[in-house]
């Protein structure tokens, strides 16, 4: 659906040149949540934006839907944008205009007919849940509610793709979760792809199903949520996986006659009773010393430190059997 292909950005400041991404290669899948996560002044920002070359790169390609919009004039990039809808950290709303003119605003530029204009809004209000505040405007609503109208708005023109410019960073906790939860529904209810950046872990967690972290213009480690967040490569990937989750982590291996290990669930498999089981058939005894159980977008998750004690050929046939069935087992 969108590809990034050897995406550089350089800017010119008097005789300094400042190189904002650096070879960029980035693929979408069509209907996909796709997070960018980076620092302050990683270009995460710029890589967006150059997604619908609001910021066109210095060197690199831009192809969505199959069309190099790189290679495209003026007019036919217009064309193309139409495709393409954005929400912003500060909204970006019409100040003057009530939320019903706000989201009509990009119908109206397309020349839409009026009846066509009211249905479609109304269609949009409901779906964002503000139909009650249709005529209010802006400074009489929450940053939450603006940020809705924003997203209403962005899907005024039925796009393919939803841009998400850091939509949740300037709201508290529990609105951040209601508009992820809207990101979600409108995702799954109209297979919409969405590329969204941010600098909090909690988002890439909520609803995405791949990340890519930046960092200094590089991507530096990209994969699906689950494999990123549960192994990440990078120390910058491990600082933001350690925003949003206490780390899980092997203790010295004091006993000699024990051994200690750290098991990763994931699915549903996360509630069975699996390490239960193997200890039983195996005739080993364990402590559980720590653990955790969370989500992954929807996909449980579940990480403990045990220590087993029993006889060492046993141990080992308890780690052979948890291998096999299927889990992440490392061993200290």
């Amino acid at each position: 659906m969108i590809r990034l292909e050897g995406i550089t950005k350089h800017y010119d400041t008097g005789s300094r040149r400042v190189t904002a991404l650096s070879g960029i290669d980035l693929a979408v899948a069509k209907g996909e949540i796709f997070g960018v996560i980076g620092h302050s002044g990683a270009g995460k920002s710029t890589l967006l934006r150059s997604i619908n070359l609001l910021e066109r790169p210095t060197s690199g390609r831009v192809i969505v839907d199959g069309t190099d919009l790189t290679a495209l004039g003026t007019k036919q990039l217009q064309e193309q944008r139409r495709k393409i809808g954005m929400i912003f950290q500060h909204f970006n709303l019409l100040s003057s205009a009530t939320v019903e003119d706000n989201i009509a605003f990009p119908l109206k530029l397309a020349k839409t007919p009026k009846a066509d204009i009211r249905r479609k809004v109304s269609e949009l209000l409901e779906l964002t849940g503000l139909t009650e505040h249709r005529f209010k405007y802006p400074s009489q609503l929450s940053g939450g509610q603006k940020q809705r109208v924003g997203i209403a708005r962005a899907l005024a023109a039925d796009p393919q793709v939803l841009l998400c410019d850091e939509a949740t960073s300037a709201l508290d906790p529990q609105t951040t979760n209601s508009i992820l939860s809207l990101l979600l529904d409108i995702n799954e209810r109209f297979g919409l792809t969405i590329v969204l950046i941010t600098h909090e872990m909690h988002v890439i967690r909520s609803i995405c199903d791949r990340v890519a972290v930046i960092h200094e213009g590089t991507l530096v480690e990209q994969g699906r949520v689950v494999d990123v967040f549960l192994k990440p490569q990078h120390p910058v990937t491990l600082e933001f996986v350690e925003q949003v989750s206490d780390p899980v982590e092997l203790p010295p291996a004091a006993d000699l006659a024990a051994r200690l290990l750290k098991i990763t669930f994931l699915g549903e498999r996360t509630y069975e009773p699996i390490l239960s089981k193997a200890v039983q058939a195996t005739g080993v005894t364990f402590s559980i010393l720590q653990g955790t159980i969370s989500k992954l977008k929807q996909v449980p998750y579940g990480q403990l430190v045990v220590k087993l004690e029993g006889d060492g050929a046993a141990i080992e046939r308890t780690i052979e059997t948890l291998r096999a069935d299927g889990l992440d087992v490392e061993v200290a």
